[in-house]
C-alpha cells in the first residue's frame, strides 16, 4: 500500500497553504507536527479529497485520486479536528446514522457497529445519549465512525485535543492497535503522543515539508545542539534568556537549570552537551513558546 504526494500546491489568496510538497507513505503511524498555519489541515483535506490542489497530484497505489473519487473515498477514513455529534442519538444510533451516509449495507453495519463499540471501549455505553458523554468518548465514538468502512487510510486531526492524560493513553493505544495494514496520519500539538506511536514524523512550516524521517533519524541531527546551564546568578539567567533559544527553565532553591538549543556551546560557565529530545526538535524548527518552570 502507498500514497504519493507529488508537487502539492494550494494557495488562499496571498498564502501558500501548501507549497510544493512531495513525501511518500506506507503502513504505518505518521506523526504531522507544526505550529498553526503550517498547512497541516490544508494538506489532510486534499488527501481526503474535500480540497482539491491548485497544482500537483495525489497517487494511491500508483492511481491518481481524483480520477476515481468515489472508490478512493470509499478507503478513508477521517476525524476532523472539530467533530460534531447529534447530542440526543445514541452512540449505536449515532454510528448506525453515520453508516447510512457513507452507503454502507445494514447487515454489514450491524456486525461491524457491535464489534467498533467494544474496539472503542463503549459498548457498554451503546445506549446512552452521545451528548452525555465525556470530551473522551466522544472522541473515541469519532474514530469509531472512522472506521466504519475499514478504511485503508485514517486520518486524525488533533485526536487528542482537550483530554486528560488518562484519555490520551487509551486514545494512543487504541491507534496503535488498528494501525496494522493501514496508513494513520496523526496530527498533533502534542508531542509526546507523536513520541508513543509514530514510526515516521512529518515536519511542516508555512507550508512546506521541513523533514520527514524515523524519530533516531531526526534526533540524530539535533546532536551537539543542545545543552544544560547551571547557574545561581540572575543577571546570567537573564544573558542567558536574551542570547538563545531556551527550551525550560526550571529554578531550584540553589540554581537554575536552563535548557537551551544553540549551533555553538553557549560562552557561560557551567554548561554541558545533553543528548536531545523530540520536545527540543519543535523549539528548533519553531518560535520559542513559554515552557518555562517557575
Amino acid at each position: 500500500m502507498q500514497l504519493e504526494i507529488k508537487n502539492l500546491n494550494k494557495r488562499f489568496g496571498n498564502k501558500k497553504a501548501t507549497d510544493n510538497i512531495s513525501v511518500t507513505l506506507e503502513n504505518g503511524v505518521y506523526g504531522l507536527l507544526g505550529p498553526n498555519g503550517a498547512g497541516k489541515t490544508t494538506l489532510m483535506r486534499q488527501i481526503t479529497t474535500i480540497l482539491k490542489p491548485d497544482s500537483g497530484e495525489i497517487l494511491y497505489n500508483g492511481k491518481n485520486i481524483w480520477k476515481n473519487e468515489d472508490a478512493y473515498r470509499g478507503i478513508i477514513g477521517y476525524l476532523p479536528q472539530e467533530f460534531g455529534v447529534y447530542k440526543n442519538f445514541t452512540a449505536k444510533q449515532f454510528l448506525k446514522y453515520m453508516a447510512s451516509i457513507k452507503g454502507l449495507s445494514k447487515k454489514y453495519s450491524e456486525g461491524k457497529i457491535e464489534s467498533l463499540l467494544k474496539l472503542v471501549g463503549l459498548y457498554d455505553v451503546r445506549n446512552k445519549a452521545v451528548g452525555k458523554f465525556s470530551g473522551g468518548m466522544k472522541r473515541r465514538i469519532g474514530i469509531a465512525q472512522a472506521l466504519l468502512n475499514d478504511p485503508q487510510i485514517l486520518i486524525l486531526d488533533e485526536p487528542t485535543a482537550g483530554l486528560d492524560p488518562q484519555e490520551r493513553a487509551r486514545f494512543r493505544n487504541l491507534i496503535s492497535q488498528i494501525s496494522k495494514n493501514k496508513i494513520v496520519i496523526l496530527s498533533t500539538h502534542i508531542i509526546s503522543d507523536i513520541e508513543a506511536i509514530a514510526k515516521e514524523t512529518i515536519i511542516m512550516k508555512d507550508g512546506q515539508l521541513l523533514i520527514k524521517g524515523a524519530h533516531k533519524e531526526i534526533l540524530e541531527k539535533m546532536e551537539g545542539k543542545v545543552y544544560l546551564i547551571t547557574t545561581n546568578e540572575e543577571s546570567e539567567v537573564q544573558y542567558i534568556e536574551s542570547k538563545y533559544k531556551v527550551v525550560n527553565l526550571q529554578r531550584g532553591i540553589e540554581n537554575t537549570e536552563i535548557r537551551v538549543i544553540s549551533d555553538t556551546i553557549p560562552n557561560v560557565r557551567n554548561v554541558q552537551s545533553i543528548k536531545p529530545r523530540f520536545e527540543d526538535v519543535y523549539m528548533f524548527y519553531f518560535e520559542i513558546q513559554d515552557t518555562r518552570e517557575v
